[in-house]
């Protein structure tokens, strides 16, 4: 009896809009990793309850692992920013000889020699949401940052003119998926004499996001515009602004529900760049297929193109509460369960 020849990797769907990155893009070897189930997966967390998107991560990966009868456990561990923790926690998957590994890096060098050793154990090892220095892991899928930024930087450009002054809201000061976001807007000026007039980092979170807004609208408010690197900041300096009673900028926001109803109740100009919590998804499935014996290239790259006012409308959920994200892959029970607002 022939054996049945192993899937292309053109067959696996990772996740809607992720695609294998061109140019050198080696393939895993077929059967390489493939086991019988039951399976563990161990699952590296960067930081959990960083902000509301980082929750949804969780859920969404927990979900994904849930609907496959195949996955006996799966552990998610939460590194909490902290770069020792996340090394602990993927040794710690090693010592228990998990089937597979996903990790989202704390920065771009945190993790590189315990995904080696994950590696150098038999072990594969999926990246996303954050890319490293070394090459050890075994597939990678990697919303582009540099595209995310690039997107609303363009769009920027366009509503405040060649000559225009911006504010920069960062992320998290340190992480690649901040650094790369940053550097896509970087791209989008190149050419213009738009001025960066003042720069922040508010952590992507709300609290963080409006006081920096506040003390940067009470320094100056005379602002053409504002490259805001995630949406719950986003949502935090439209409230600034509401709160002193002045007009609101061009802003860039992302897929957040609280955001999307913000935008369609004020009218006011914005995109949304999309980075879907669903890469938590992703990540389980591509385990999945490795263990079933399927290849993989080795980088797939999510590079959406930005949501107008149209599109967000057809996504916003009165009935959600504003941490949802957009697009998401949980069930409907499972939306109403952790973010229903009865």
């Amino acid at each position: 009896m022939t054996a049945a020849a192993p899937a292309l990797a053109e067959d696996v769907q990772l996740m809607d809009g992720v695609t294998a990155r061109g140019g050198d893009n080696p393939l895993s070897d077929a059967g390489k990793f493939k086991k019988d189930c039951p399976w563990v997966i161990g699952m590296s967390h960067f930081g959990v309850n960083a902000n509301t998107w980082t929750v949804q991560v969780a859920h969404e990966s927990e979900a994904a692992a849930k609907k496959n009868s195949c996955i006996e456990k799966f552990i998610l561990l939460d590194a909490g920013f902290d770069q020792k923790k996340q090394v602990a926690d993927i040794e710690d998957l090693i010592a228990q000889n998990v089937d597979a590994i996903i990790v989202q890096p704390v920065t771009s060098t945190s993790a590189d020699a315990s995904i080696a050793k994950a590696v150098a154990a038999g072990i594969p090892v999926v990246l996303h949401t954050g890319r490293i220095e070394g090459d050890a892991y075994t597939t990678e899928i990697q919303g582009g940052a540099e595209h995310f930024g690039k997107v609303m930087g363009d769009w920027l450009v366009q509503k405040v003119g060649n000559d225009g002054k911006i504010w920069v809201l960062r992320g998290l000061a340190g992480h690649p998926e901040d650094t790369n976001r940053y550097n896509g807007l970087k791209q989008a000026l190149e050419g213009t004499n738009v001025e960066i007039i003042a720069e922040q980092h508010g952590d992507w979170q709300y609290d963080k996001g409006k006081s920096v807004c506040e003390t940067l609208y009470l320094n100056n408010p005379e602002v053409d515009g504002i490259w805001s690197s995630g949406a719950d900041m986003t949502r935090a300096c439209v409230d600034v602004f509401k709160q002193f009673g002045a007009a609101i900028p061009p802003i860039s926001g992302e897929g957040n529900n609280g955001f999307f109803g913000q935008w369609i109740r004020d009218g006011f100009d914005s995109i949304s760049a999309e980075y879907a919590p669903a890469q938590g998804a992703a990540g389980v499935r591509a385990a999945i297929a490795l263990l079933e014996g399927k290849q993989l290239y080795k980088h797939y790259d999510y590079n959406p193109d930005g949501w107008g006012i149209e599109k967000v409308k057809q996504y916003y959920r009165d009935d959600l509460s504003a941490n949802v994200w957009w697009p998401t892959e949980l069930p409907e029970e499972k939306l109403k369960e952790l973010y229903g607002n009865n």
